[in-house]
């Protein structure tokens, strides 16, 4: 299948149509939070969080969620170091898209992700959530900010 795991959304927008729904993933080493956009590409919501065990079982719980909500492309969380550079979990992300890539032929977008988990933390914070409730779903927040993020760059191209 391999798909560009590297496309930018500038590409994205000059190829695909603005409609249809895009999903956020948020890569952690135990888990991946999912978020999925509405059709019209505006507004990102959390999904899920997946429990990572193996490749071949994430991947195919991601391509359930990609069937039967019918994604057009995703957008990776990409964890660079606060000063830009990458470091070991940006590796193991993008060993992970090129995995995901052997897997489906969507565009795979990467999102740069610095302060996604933070904002995430601080808006439970806010809520007033316990301690327990965010850990169930910071994952999945995390990727909602992303997607968002995307999604809010993708309305001003």
């Amino acid at each position: 299948m391999n798909a560009t795991t590297n496309i930018s959304l500038e590409d994205y927008v000059k190829t695909e149509p603005a409609i249809g729904r895009l999903a956020g993933l948020d890569f952690g080493t135990k888990t991946i939070g999912v978020s999925i956009s509405d059709t019209m590409q505006t507004i990102s919501s959390g999904l899920e969080t997946i429990k990572r065990t193996k490749f071949k079982n994430d991947a195919a719980r991601l391509l359930e969620i990609i069937e039967e909500h019918e994604i057009k492309a995703l957008v990776i969380g990409l964890p660079l170091n606060m000063d830009g550079t990458e470091g070991p979990r940006v590796q193991s992300t993008k060993a992970f898209a090129r995995n995901l890539a052997n897997v489906t032929s969507l565009p795979l977008i990467f999102w740069d992700e610095r302060m996604s988990t933070q904002a995430a933390e601080r808006a439970l914070l806010e809520a007033d959530s316990s301690r327990k409730r965010r850990k169930e779903v910071i994952d999945k927040m995390a990727a909602t900010y992303i997607l968002q993020g995307a999604l809010d760059r993708l309305a001003a191209l």
